[in-house]
């Protein structure tokens, strides 16, 4: 009988092991060759990383035969997880170490919406309550893990491994993706509260972020795509970006034309820079861009723009906290029309565009009275 896993180790892929803060990848005999020759081979010290080293490692796909809720995550954690961006890749990994731990010696057939509900109700996290830790619900983390087990199922389908897939369209979860979307307006006198706030020198963070703010407001861009921006972006046509949706491939194409108003908030983001050399449009003091390519983060980026959160609440008439996302949803809020806002935002469907972004209330003029 096979000894039982450890507790750090349940969730992970067959003969994987968690050392020292690392993940290691237990050869099979007779295959050290393909391993660099090693017993024990060192995959990374995140789980994307992992997962990574041994996608390249492996000369076949995971389990042609998908008998198990393990194998096809395995399987999905191997060819779907590596196209999408590194931040989704990282919170996919997670949910798929979770969900195997629960659900992994499950087989495919057996899984029933009845599971999902108990899985969702069961998840909680520890939180620290001054010296003391309690378990508290996480719905929103069980809602996400949920979402990944359903695309898995749904690649299953696509893959031969099973007819249908045993809970779409027969569960239904309060709060996942049905939950009422922020509503948060960031209104016209804010954003000139936050446009006079005094910086401390010529160039740096605040006078950074206020021509980051203008350029936003005027195109709708995603934090992601605006601090890529070089200046090899700035065309004698236009600002060009291609969206950056996933790992391996980049979403649509948008040329935002210049007008007088761009113009002079990409000249205020050049003169805000700490380094004229640089080959963004928004860099720190070394010159680079805030975006990590390997993370899908931007933590110094984000650090300032709280920085300067916290300054206009504590220095201006501005009240309630707002985000960059608030932001992007007021470029989309204050276009004229739904199509307009959708193509600033580069979105494929209106959908999105109008549940998500669409944040101004909608002006109603009455029908004149029939009656006097």
């Amino acid at each position: 009988m096979p000894r039982s896993r450890r507790t750090e180790n349940k969730g992970l892929p067959a003969r994987w092991q968690r050392h020292h803060g690392a993940y290691y990848y237990q050869v099979p005999p007779g295959m050290e060759a393909a391993w660099d020759g090693k017993k024990r081979f060192r995959l990374g010290g995140t789980l994307p990383e992992a997962y990574k080293a041994w996608a390249e490692r492996l000369q076949e796909p995971v389990a042609d035969e998908l008998g198990t809720i393990g194998q096809l995550l395995a399987r999905y954690g191997l060819e779907v997880v590596p196209t999408k961006s590194p931040k989704t890749q990282a919170d996919n990994v997670r949910a798929i170490v979770r969900l195997t731990r629960l659900f992994g010696k499950l087989k495919l057939t057996e899984l029933r919406p009845k599971d999902v509900y108990k899985y969702v109700d069961k998840r909680g996290k520890v939180v620290k309550d001054g010296r003391e830790e309690r378990m508290v619900p996480a719905k929103t983390a069980a809602h996400r893990e949920i979402e990944v087990l359903s695309h898995a199922f749904t690649k299953a389908v696509e893959w031969g491994a099973i007819d249908a897939h045993p809970f779409k369209d027969q569960v239904r979860l309060d709060g996942a993706r049905a939950e009422a979307p922020r509503s948060r307006y960031v209104e016209d006198w804010e954003i000139v509260e936050c446009l006079a706030l005094a910086p401390f020198r010529k160039r740096g963070s605040v006078r950074a972020i206020q021509a980051y703010i203008r350029v936003k407001l005027l195109t709708g861009m995603a934090r992601s795509d605006l601090l890529r921006l070089t200046m090899s972006s700035l065309k004698q046509d236009g600002i060009h970006i291609q969206r950056h949706k996933t790992a391996h491939s980049s979403g649509k194409k948008t040329i935002y034309q210049w007008t007088d108003d761009l113009r002079a908030a990409v000249k205020m983001a050049k003169e805000a820079r700490p380094r004229d050399l640089s080959p963004f449009l928004f860099c720190n003091s070394a010159g680079e861009g805030y975006f990590d390519e390997k993370t899908g983060e931007a933590g110094g980026w984000k650090s300032m723009w709280q920085r300067f959160v916290d300054r206009v609440l504590s220095e201006t008439k501005v009240q309630e906290r707002f985000t960059e996302h608030d932001l992007r949803a007021k470029c989309a809020s204050d276009a004229e029309s739904l199509e307009k806002a959708r193509a600033l935002l580069s979105h494929a469907d209106a959908r999105t565009t109008q549940r998500f972004y669409r944040r101004k209330p909608e002006l109603v003029e009455p029908p004149k009275s029939r009656f006097e």
